[in-house]
């Protein structure tokens, strides 16, 4: 890793913090009610996780280009007030887990301090080609232990 990217991760995730990415309400989020359909909070959560790993240096095409993707493979979420059309949120992700092929985050959503929506979201790391599950790389896993939540 370049001292650039050091200095940006170091500073960008510290050991247990929450990512954080802030996001405007559209149109297109709503329903004919002007609330946020339900299915867009996950879509919230899945910016902050693509930002989150990002800013860990490893961008979409980072990923791909080491024949990896990820694929949520488990979603629980508590949906607790809603969004409308033109709100500033913010969406959060933390890592809570990670060993051999799956990280699990901790994610919310929320409008200033008010939490929307709240839940636990395990990806998985396959292999592109096949499909198949495929080990984190060990440097990869290495930045995601840094960075994840330590229990209490």
């Amino acid at each position: 890793m370049g001292k650039v990217c050091r200095w940006i991760w170091e500073r960008a995730i510290k050991p247990g913090a929450e990512f954080s990415h802030k996001l405007r309400v559209y149109i297109e989020d709503t329903d004919a009610g002007g609330i946020v359909y339900y299915v867009n909070y996950l879509k919230f959560m899945e910016r902050a996780r693509t930002e989150f790993m990002r800013a860990m240096g490893y961008a979409k095409q980072h990923i791909f280009n080491l024949n990896l993707m990820f694929v949520v493979r488990d979603v629980a979420v508590r949906y607790r007030s809603s969004a409308q059309l033109d709100d500033e949120l913010e969406a959060t992700a933390r890592v809570i887990r990670s060993r051999g092929a799956g990280i699990v985050f901790w994610q919310c959503v929320r409008r200033g301090s008010e939490l929307l929506a709240e839940g636990e979201v395990t990806v998985a790391c396959v292999d592109r080609s096949s499909g198949k599950p495929h080990r984190l790389p060990v440097g990869m896993l290495a930045r995601l232990k840094d960075a994840q939540q330590k229990e209490t």
